[in-house]
């Protein structure tokens, strides 16, 4: 029997292939010709629908050489997808891109299409044409040619970096408000719920990888089975080579087997976005710096996606997030602890970088101020002593770069629009120490 993380990373190809969808219509198209031969045979097709053979033959192979075409034409926009996604975006949003339905589904409408025609060539004879078949193929050509229409309407406007981000972070945002990042019936619990004494058991991975995902509810049944409390050393999203401990066990009538539990973890090559809403937001993080880089200098693309960041933290920062989560079998006793992001670790990794490498320039010192204070008027007070700490940051990298008085008056106004916007007023408690 597999285990529930194999069965995680064969989902997780899938999702990802862009060959098993359109192999699929392939299958089908052959299968739907056989169909429409059985019932061109009953002589149901209408008399206007009847054709020569030459015609069907040339119709046919016609369709036949112009889904081959278009195949080849959406496989090379798909190589300039990659290559302006690897070079201007970020090659992390790669695994997002594979997984798009509309560009499978015109994949598998064209393999279906031609497999459908090439199957009708065979049954064109002098004294028998596929009537029916053709005129669907020709049907299929229509569909096809929509879909065309359709997908490259959407991959023109959808490659702006301003809409990625804003995909990026709906997905984010998805992943996150579903229970996905902050687990469902988990809560904060005293230290005394957990077993008194050092672990009893140390389970190791066998393989390394990203911790892509766990299966909260088995590690949940494991650790009711043997009466013992599972603690998760490692982050989703960490990187751990061959060996290192992922789960202590702590307590328990006997000791839960290390391949079992191991199984209900998955690991891969890099991270995914099922359980994991902080890559999202890397992410938009390295969209922003790749866009604030020298060779690309466009920080106007980095203030729209710091627009999106926004929305992400003000979203997230309305969460309390505790950082360790233990979860409870259905007596109620802690079975599980997870580790979790607080909020100044998703903070950090929204505002550090994007600092780092534009504090030279004033329309991303101006926007990142805007959105501190922004998140200061809108969040709990819980959630200042963070925000505070990074303008505090943003005011010192200001003054370090700009040594000229007025320029760095100029860059330390909050402007949500980087430069030209309205200019908002001064109301905002600053940190103790950070520059005004």
């Amino acid at each position: 029997m597999t285990s529930w993380a194999a069965r995680f990373r064969l989902r997780q190809y899938v999702k990802a292939s862009l060959w098993i969808v359109p192999m699929t219509g392939l299958v089908l198209g052959a299968l739907l010709a056989e169909l429409a031969l059985t019932v061109d045979s009953t002589d149901w097709p209408p008399s206007g629908w009847h054709y020569s053979a030459t015609t069907a033959s040339g119709v046919l192979s016609a369709i036949v050489g112009a889904m081959v075409a278009l195949l080849g034409f959406v496989v090379t926009i798909g190589v300039l997808v990659v290559q302006q996604a690897t070079g201007t975006l970020s090659p992390r949003y790669m695994r997002l891109w594979y997984r798009d339905r509309l560009q499978k589904a015109v994949l598998a409408t064209f393999t279906g299409t031609f497999a459908f025609a090439f199957s009708l060539l065979r049954s064109v004879e002098s004294t028998s044409v596929p009537d029916l078949g053709v005129t669907l193929a020709g049907a299929g050509v229509a569909v096809s040619l929509v879909l065309l229409l359709i997908y490259l309407n959407r991959f023109t406007h959808s490659l702006r970096p301003v809409a990625i981000a804003e995909l990026v972070a709906r997905m984010g945002l998805s992943v996150f408000t579903s229970g996905a990042a902050v687990i469902r019936g988990a809560a904060p619990r005293a230290a005394d719920a957990l077993p008194s004494g050092g672990p009893v058991m140390r389970v190791r991975t066998v393989q390394g990888g990203a911790i892509q995902a766990f299966d909260v509810r088995g590690l949940v049944a494991e650790a009711a089975r043997h009466d013992c409390v599972l603690v998760v050393t490692r982050l989703i999203g960490d990187f751990v080579p061959p060996g290192t401990v992922l789960v202590e066990v702590y307590g328990g009538t006997s000791r839960p087997d290390a391949g079992r539990v191991t199984g209900l973890i998955a690991l891969g090559a890099e991270r995914t976005i099922e359980q994991d809403p902080a890559f999202a937001l890397r992410v938009l993080v390295d969209i922003a710096i790749r866009a604030l880089s020298p060779a690309v200098n466009d920080p106007t693309t980095a203030v729209q996606v710091i627009n999106y960041i926004e929305w992400f933290l003000h979203t997230v920062g309305e969460r309390h997030l505790p950082g360790r989560y233990v979860l409870a079998d259905k007596d109620g006793a802690a079975r599980l602890v997870l580790p979790g992001r607080d909020w100044n670790a998703y903070l950090q990794l929204a505002v550090c970088e994007i600092r780092d490498y534009g504090t030279s320039s004033v329309q991303i010192c101006r926007r990142l101020r805007a959105m501190l204070e922004g998140l200061l008027e809108a969040l709990p007070p819980g959630q200042h002593p963070s925000v505070r700490a990074e303008m505090s940051l943003l005011g010192q990298a200001v003054e370090r770069e700009f040594k000229d008085r007025d320029r760095r008056s100029v860059a330390q106004q909050a402007d949500s629009q980087g430069i030209g916007g309205v200019r908002r007023p001064d109301t905002v408690r600053r940190s103790p120490g950070s520059p005004g």
